[in-house]
Formats: C-alpha cells, sequence, structure tokens
C-alpha cells in the first residue's frame, strides 16, 4: 500500500509539520508540485500537492482548497519562507473548515527531497508486492503439482482467508476451511453471471462482491464460452493489488489443469500394453500423461513397486546408475510415498508420446537432489521452472497462438508485452516502447476490443503473461529460465 500523510510527515529528515490536527491514515500516491491557481486538471487524485503560495492571495485561498478538496487530494504541503514566511491565515481557516491537510514545509526542506522520499517509499512498496506475489506464485505452483486441493488450501492461507473450487455446474469440489462450503449456495446468482456470454465480447472473467463480514471475489476458470468451473475467495476486507494478482495466478494454473485432457481409459490401455508386450526396441510408451521417476535406490525401489497395487502397475526400468519408473500423472503421489526412504527422487514434468525428454528432466532433478540432500525434487522445482513447467507444450503453444493471434495481426504483441511486463503500468510501459501515454492508451484500447476482455483485470494479464513467455522462444522447450522476457518496471 502507498504510504500515509502521518508516515510521510513522520519522515524527521524533511521536517513536515501539521497545521490541521492529527493526521489521518490518508494514502499519498504521488507528489505534485504545482503555482497554478487551479492545479486539478493534471491531478488525479491521492496527490500530496506542495506550493509555495506563489499565485495564493487572501480572496482565492477558499476557492483554492474547495478545488484540491473535490479533487480528492491527499494533502497540501506549504512552504514557508519563500514567497510567506508564514501559512496565510486565510488558506489555513479554509483548510480547517473544508477538512484538508495542511503541512508547513519548513524553509530548507527542497520539495524535490519530498518528491524523492515518498517515492523511495513507494518503490519499496512496490518491490515488497512483486516479492510477495512471486514467492506466492511458486508457493501455488508447488501445490498445483500435488492437485487442486492443496491448491486451494494454499490460496486460502496466502489470503488469510476462505477459498471454494467450485465445478461448472456449482457444485463444491474443495473448500478451505471446510466451512466455507457453507457458502456456495449464496454464489449461485454470480456464477449465473459468469456463465452468461454477453452480445458482446466474451463472458465476464470475474465479479466482485460485498456482503456483512465478506469481500467476495469470484473468478470462471478455463478458455472457451462455458467455463470449467469456478474460483471464489473471501476475506473480512477489501483484496488489495498483490492478492488479486495471486488469485489470478492460482486461477492460470487451475485453467491450465483443466484444458488439459483427461485421457484415463487411453492411460490404461497403454499401460497394459507396456505390460504385456516389450517389442525388440524397448518398451511400448504409454500416450496418457504420465510422468518419469529417477530413482537412487536400486533394488529397494522394485520392491518398494512391487508392494504396493499402486506401484506395482508402474513400470520400472533398471538403467545406468538409477532407476526410472513410469507413473500416471495422478498416482505420483502415492507412489512418492510409497518410495520414501528408499533414496533420491527426481521427478518429471506431466508428459505423453516420447518419454525420452521426460527422462532427461527426471534425471536432471534426481542430480539436483542428490547435490542438495533432498528425497524428492520436481523438475518444475529448478531453477528456471515455474508456472510455465505446468504445461504441456501442444496444448501451451495452441493456447498462446489462439490468444494473440487477434493482437499479432494488428501489430500489438509488443505493446501489450510491454504493459504486462510494466504489470498495467501505463506510464512505465510507454517509456519501454518509446511512446506517449495517450499513444499506449490508445493502442491498449484496441487490445481490449480485439481481446475480448480487459488487459486491467489480473487475470487477464496472467494469462497474457503465460501466452508471451510460451511464445517468447518459439518452438523451444518452455518452463526455462528468462522465458518471459519481463522485467520490473524502473520507479525513479
Amino acid at each position: 500500500m502507498p504510504p500515509t500523510l502521518a508516515a510521510v510527515a513522520a519522515l524527521p529528515q524533511l521536517g513536515l509539520r501539521s497545521l490541521t490536527g492529527p493526521l489521518p491514515a490518508t494514502p499519498v500516491v504521488w507528489v505534485a508540485v504545482s503555482e497554478l491557481e487551479d492545479p486539478t486538471p493534471f491531478l488525479e487524485g491521492g496527490e500530496l500537492v506542495l506550493t509555495t503560495g506563489m499565485r495564493l492571495t487572501a480572496a482565492n485561498a477558499g476557492g483554492y482548497v474547495s478545488r484540491l478538496v473535490a479533487r480528492g487530494v491527499a494533502g497540501l504541503g506549504f512552504a514557508v519562507g519563500v514567497i510567506h514566511e508564514t501559512v496565510p491565515a486565510e488558506l489555513l481557516a479554509a483548510a480547517r473548515d473544508q477538512g484538508l491537510v495542511l503541512l508547513e514545509v519548513p524553509r530548507p526542506t527542497p520539495f524535490i527531497a519530498i518528491g524523492k522520499a515518498v517515492s523511495r517509499v513507494l518503490a519499496a512498496e512496490w518491490y515488497e508486492d512483486v516479492t510477495r506475489a512471486f514467492q506466492a506464485q511458486r508457493e501455488l505452483t508447488r501445490a498445483a503439482l500435488t492437485g487442486p486441493g492443496a491448491l486451494v488450501a494454499r490460496l486460502a492461507r496466502l489470503l488469510g482467508g476462505w477459498a471454494l473450487l467450485l465445478d461448472a455446474s456449482g457444485d463444491v469440489r474443495h473448500a478451505e476451511p471446510a466451512r466455507a462450503r457453507d457458502r456456495a449456495g449464496d454464489l449461485a446468482p454470480e456464477l449465473a453471471r459468469l456463465r452468461r456470454r454477453p452480445d458482446r465480447g466474451g463472458p465476464a472473467a470475474s465479479v466482485a462482491l460485498a456482503v456483512p463480514d465478506d469481500h467476495i471475489v469470484v473468478q470462471r476458470i478455463g478458455l472457451g464460452g462455458r467455463p470449467r468451473g469456478f474460483l471464489a475467495v473471501g476475506a473480512d476486507a477489501p483484496l488489495p493489488p498483490t492478492a488479486h494478482t495471486i488469485v489470478g495466478a492460482a486461477v492460470a494454473l487451475l485453467t491450465l489443469q483443466s484444458e488439459t485432457p483427461r485421457t484415463g481409459r487411453e492411460l490404461r490401455a497403454s499401460l497394459a500394453a507396456l505390460l504385456l508386450g516389450r517389442p525388440d526396441e524397448g518398451p511400448a510408451i504409454p500416450r496418457g500423461q504420465v510422468r518419469v521417476l529417477a530413482c537412487a535406490g536400486g533394488a529397494a525401489v522394485l520392491d518398494a513397486l512391487e508392494s504396493d497395487a499402486a506401484g506395482a502397475r508402474c513400470p520400472a526400468l533398471a538403467l545406468a546408475g538409477h532407476i526410472a519408473v513410469i507413473v500416471p500423472d495422478g498416482a505420483v503421489g502415492t507412489v512418492e510415498r510409497l518410495l520414501a526412504g528408499s533414496g533420491p527422487i527426481g521427478v518429471s514434468d506431466p508428459a505423453s508420446g516420447d518419454l525420452r525428454p521426460a527422462l532427461r528432466q527426471a534425471e536432471e532433478a534426481l542430480a539436483a537432489a542428490g547435490r542438495s540432500g533432498r528425497d524428492v525434487l520436481h523438475y518444475s522445482r529448478l531453477p528456471g521452472q515455474g508456472v510455465l513447467g505446468l504445461m504441456d507444450p501442444g496444448l501451451a503453444h495452441a493456447f498462446a497462438d489462439a490468444l494473440l493471434a487477434p493482437l499479432r495481426a494488428e501489430g500489438l504483441v509488443e505493446t501489450v508485452r510491454a504493459y504486462v511486463a510494466a504489470n498495467g503500468q501505463g506510464e512505465a510501459a510507454a517509456r519501454a516502447l518509446g511512446v506517449h501515454r495517450h499513444t499506449l492508451r490508445s493502442r491498449m484500447r484496441k487490445a481490449a476490443e480485439l481481446l475480448g476482455r480487459d488487459p486491467d483485470d489480473p487475470a487477464v494479464r496472467a494469462e497474457l503473461w503465460i501466452a508471451l513467455s510460451i511464445t517468447s522462444n518459439g518452438e523451444e522447450p518452455i518452463g526455462h529460465r528468462g522465458d518471459s522476457q519481463s522485467r520490473a518496471p524502473r520507479i525513479p
């Protein structure tokens, strides 16, 4: 959150003094210096306005204050000893009458020092928010490897509230805590709104509502016209921007999982073929989603697999220095627990068809597990992996191409990339592109029309970030360091 007026005034190096009593917890979003009689056309609200009173008179003080109050500025800082030796009595009286916070700025304090101080606090807050969101993304990614229930539980803890995962019909799939299940019935009207497709554009991506003691956000899961499910979260206070980013990451993970085909029947058939026939060149390759485990436990691994029905259905092959095990994606957690204590284990990403890349992933994860002393290490948790490591390359490229196609046709991909990299900050994105902010705003309006969704929605930006990351390295494997080609915007 931005610093409050009280926090800014408390900075000892500035020497600011309140002339209108105790300072409220009003956030200061920026510092604006102006000597205009009416600076409000150049303000957005929330600024700490600084002035020397160059054009201030006894006659216009009341109107000046009225305009600032109507604009919603955070407060007014008046420099003494420059034009006026003291704050004019008419200005002070008007500020007190109209509820405008008035700070006295001593002569030795330059306005730029106040601007730099607020900028540093804002930068620190922004960095803390980005760090918190990044750490939350990592935690959600790790939880998603276990399943949607673990992801929902982790999300609720990160938000300090509750979370519900609903299927397309509105039935509860996972609730954290368990009593949150009781809220599902109240959300039915909101789910109907999210299912409805307007005459123009796509369906709403999310809805927000406030009820007594609860602030709730509901988002749809899935990319097509019909949602595959819904995620609802709630807390006792409005969610800050960082929390919306975290929820957007959770929705992106759940969407990716929901769009991945569940080919259980084909998987069982391919595993049966693998167990029943071994061609000369090697075992038959399963066509369903599986993972490869590289296990350093030797014969103990084979013994453990044979001791359990789930393990006995997993083909295993002794290789140089380790055992390779092919495990259905949904049984990975069970097999990991079965093999606990046998030695380090490396686990690949979900794969199908040619499993040689998955074997290499598992071997890399096993080597890293041995170096770090970890019992189990997933390839997606190695440096450079994250949300992108969860995706099937073919599905991921199809998703990215479909989402970005209208932008590519109008030459707007790099504009959107800069906007996403700047986390929706138009000024920073315009600087990165070398264009005027009005030009950027016009391009982003066009992009929103083409996409049929609002890029200022954190969930939409999360989807765009994923699509841009996937396409940044062409047809190469996704999920490696540097794919997003984005960096934090510089805050002066």
